[in-house]
């Protein structure tokens, strides 16, 4: 009677104080940031707390906010290593560079007119690998993000760290300074529906590192992840602008076949040639033949002819 008279109180004490308790999974890979939601905006009343696995790791309370500033919370390891950042603001705790050490149970609690308790279940898989790419000059390349893009995720695509395309919900740019303009000449297509990036008609000069930066915005979170791309454009037996005239209107798929067949073109062309120069060099006229004998072999003498 003793137990189902405390549940009971329990119960009531919830409801009174408005007690509301959610989990939310989080699942990221190796490096990326993620940022834990609140759902609040802070008025300087309220008194939150963020705990990893039991452990209180961030702390606001009016205008005071402290991180991992005790031995506790950096669990003797320094686990954290100046990796987490608390908005004051909002309450909201972000993870940057994370490591399968991260992994485990975040817990949000909220001290205010309104007590509320969230968990986020956190984890960390193994790291996005380098996707190495080799083209030849000439030809078209397409990075794929290989992620089912949503209508509010942003995507940033870089070229050696200079901003070169994005997307923003179904808004999209592509070269909006004067130094990507020149470089790439309207070479660069991004898809709105996929985030891919494509490169048509690429030279030399486009060998470099790719790097998409994706922010997966979502109400509870969000996550940070950089896919990076190596492009290394190697020369081709044609000139850039012979195989670009050939790719004109054929399409990204054809400009690898196009390079092939106008190599294999020329080819033929020289062959033709060759068969032709060497025809006319063992050619010799008959009328250059009976000039010749004249001036070698000149006629018998008439006298002789008679003395016979």
């Amino acid at each position: 009677m003793k137990l189902l008279f405390n549940l009971l109180l329990a119960i009531l004490f919830s409801i009174d104080h408005g007690a509301a308790f959610d989990t939310v999974s989080v699942s990221v890979m190796e490096g990326d940031s993620v940022t834990l939601h609140t759902g609040v905006k802070t008025n300087q009343q309220e008194d939150i707390k963020w705990f990893f696995n039991k452990t209180c790791i961030a702390h606001i309370s009016g205008d005071f906010s402290k991180i991992c500033t005790d031995v506790q919370c950096n669990n003797d390891t320094e686990r954290f290593r100046d990796r987490l950042k608390l908005d004051n603001q909002t309450g909201s705790l972000t993870i940057t560079n994370t490591t399968n050490t991260d992994s485990g149970e975040y817990k949000l609690q909220i001290f205010s007119s309104r007590d509320s308790e969230k968990i986020f279940s956190v984890s960390v898989h193994g790291a996005a690998e380098r996707d190495e790419v080799t083209r030849k000059e000439g030809e078209c390349v397409t990075f794929d993000p290989g992620v089912i893009k949503n209508p509010n995720d942003v995507m940033k695509w870089y070229f050696n760290d200079v901003l070169i395309a994005q997307i923003t919900g179904d808004q999209s740019q592509i070269c909006t300074d004067d130094q990507c303009k020149e470089r790439f000449r309207d070479r660069l297509k991004l898809d709105n529906q996929t985030g891919s990036l494509n490169i048509t008609n690429i030279n030399t000069t486009d060998s470099g590192l790719y790097k998409l930066q994706m922010m997966i915005i979502n109400s509870s979170f969000c996550i940070t992840r950089v896919k990076r791309f190596s492009l290394t454009v190697t020369d081709s037996c044609l000139s850039s602008g012979e195989i670009a005239g050939i790719c004109v209107g054929a399409g990204v798929g054809a400009c690898v076949g196009a390079g092939v067949g106008a190599v294999v073109g020329v080819l033929l062309v020289a062959a033709a040639a060759g068969i032709i120069y060497h025809r006319h060099r063992i050619y010799t006229p008959p009328a250059a033949q009976n000039e010749g004998d004249d001036d070698n072999n000149p006629p018998p003498d008439q006298n002789d002819t008679e003395e016979n």
